[in-house]
């Protein structure tokens, strides 16, 4: 399934979303790998089969094998991230927030694609677990590597409409 079926599958009511589809596949803030590389990270973050493999069939030709690991990568790094640096920000005892987190995260200075398009994906799955330490932290580096705010805004309109189309296919295969 690609991403032009996925989308026509949408039910109805989620026109916004068909239509965010539309313009952000078109869009051209981000290059060809960071926007696809940002699309199939955020598809692997929500964990729906569906938008997977949709992200998937539509990458396979734009991304390289690389570049679709990495989103992998990207995916799974930043859940770490956000279960970890959440909790430390949610904590009352601000103790913890000095303390080294102790966890491998090798991931974040991998070398298979550019360093930019890595945070960018990365950026953009933090977004999705709303994780404010990795997103100012994401940003702020972004920011230093001349990154505008409209590409990193892109990012953002990616995992959001993708958490929006995710959330209308599990409702439409809950009333299934």
């Amino acid at each position: 399934m690609s991403l032009t079926a996925l989308r026509d599958a949408l039910p109805d009511y989620a026109v916004d979303q068909k239509s965010n589809l539309d313009a952000l596949a078109g869009e051209t803030l981000l290059s060809e790998p960071q926007k696809w590389g940002c699309f199939l990270a955020c598809a692997y973050a929500l964990g729906t089969p569906r938008l997977i493999q949709a992200l998937e069939a539509e990458t396979d030709t734009r991304l390289t094998p690389q570049a679709r690991r990495a989103a992998k990568a990207a995916a799974s790094i930043m859940a770490m991230n956000a279960v970890y640096y959440g909790s430390i920000n949610l904590l009352q005892n601000h103790d913890y927030r000095s303390e080294p987190p102790r966890l491998s995260m090798s991931a974040l200075t991998q070398s298979d694609v550019d360093h930019i398009d890595f945070e960018l994906w990365a950026f953009a799955v933090s977004a999705l677990h709303a994780n404010a330490a990795s997103l100012n932290a994401l940003e702020t580096e972004l920011h230093k590597r001349g990154v505008h705010v409209e590409r990193v805004q892109t990012a953002l309109r990616i995992a959001a409409t993708l958490n929006a189309v995710n959330t209308a296919i599990r409702i439409e295969t809950g009333a299934a």
